[in-house]
């Protein structure tokens, strides 16, 4: 056990996220304020806009597509807004594509994670049970385990409260490249380690319910800082601050950080890729489950 274990939450601050992002209230404006500020459209355009609206009987964001001065995503961005619906539009604040919930929500593949998120929160995310974090787990690399929580966590960050997304692939760290993060110095490594600074979890552009903890730099004993007494402290801390954790985790071939990660977290999602996983390993990894008294939420199979 190392001697040098984070202190017990002396510093509460180190999770504090950052500014809290701008709270104005765009659903008082119209959707035509709302698409003329987005496109920075001039006095003349919004004329022609509003004459076009009116001979031909359509609605403005209609009458803007017809004229070239808006597109149909700008329109929906606008809806969005409106409505409060948090997503990152293309001409807005630009997302990873792979981040299908946020920058192309209106699909049927981002519909499928709204469904899951529906079964996840009737399963685990109520008020009728303890709180528990969500790791999401599976026996390979390459089974999408990064591009489901990350994009199960955009899917929750649509919702009223708080997301947190934490990546504990502290082996193969991705979600600070998926989500542009901007200081790649600090993170859950630091923090294990005893050596983060404050102000290590990140709020995402475009997504102002959803803030990410990424690994930071990566440690050379991955496994070592997760089975100290911190990562369990931090945990119990972090469920208490934010409404939904959720957690990325590396590959049950790359060792047992998976299964401690969830046994912390109390609650996993096992996910399997079509054509890829074998029933051997998704056996193996639900063994190593029960061995932890882990509760399995469900398994995903992932065709991405």
């Amino acid at each position: 056990m190392s001697s040098n274990p984070l202190p017990p939450f002396a510093a509460t601050s180190t999770f504090s996220p950052v500014e809290e992002p701008s709270n104005d209230a765009p659903s008082d404006l119209s959707i035509g304020e709302i698409i003329a500020k987005a496109n920075n459209l001039s006095a003349e355009q919004i004329g022609q806009i509003v004459e076009y609206q009116r001979t031909h009987g359509v609605r403005f964001g209609e009458a803007a597509v017809a004229l070239g001065l808006a597109n149909n995503d700008d329109v929906m961005w606008a809806l969005a807004q409106q409505f409060h619906y948090p997503y990152s539009a293309e001409n807005q604040n630009p997302i990873d594509p792979e981040l299908v919930v946020g920058a192309r929500p209106f699909t049927e593949q981002a519909e499928a994670f709204r469904a899951i998120r529906s079964r996840l929160i009737m399963r685990l995310f109520t008020d009728e049970r303890p709180k528990h974090a969500l790791a999401v787990v599976s026996p390979q690399s390459g089974d999408g385990k990064t591009f489901f929580a990350a994009n199960i966590a955009v899917a929750f960050s649509q919702l009223p409260g708080r997301t947190l997304l934490i990546d504990g692939d502290m082996r193969t760290p991705r979600l600070h490249d998926l989500f542009n993060l901007k200081d790649k110095g600090s993170g859950l490594s630091g923090i294990l380690s005893g050596r983060a600074a404050s102000r290590v979890i990140q709020s995402v552009p475009g997504l102002p319910s959803l803030y990410v903890l990424p690994v930071g730099v990566i440690p050379p004993n991955p496994l070592e800082l997760l089975e100290r007494p911190a990562f369990g402290l931090m945990m119990r801390e972090l469920k208490t601050k934010f409404d939904r954790v959720i957690v990325d985790t590396p590959a049950l071939s790359a060792g047992t950080d998976a299964a401690v990660i969830a046994a912390r977290c109390g609650a996993a999602l096992v996910l399997a890729r079509r054509d890829n996983s074998r029933h051997a390993a998704m056996q193996e990894l639900a063994r190593t489950a029960r061995m932890g008294s882990i509760e399995i939420v469900g398994s995903v199979l992932n065709e991405y």
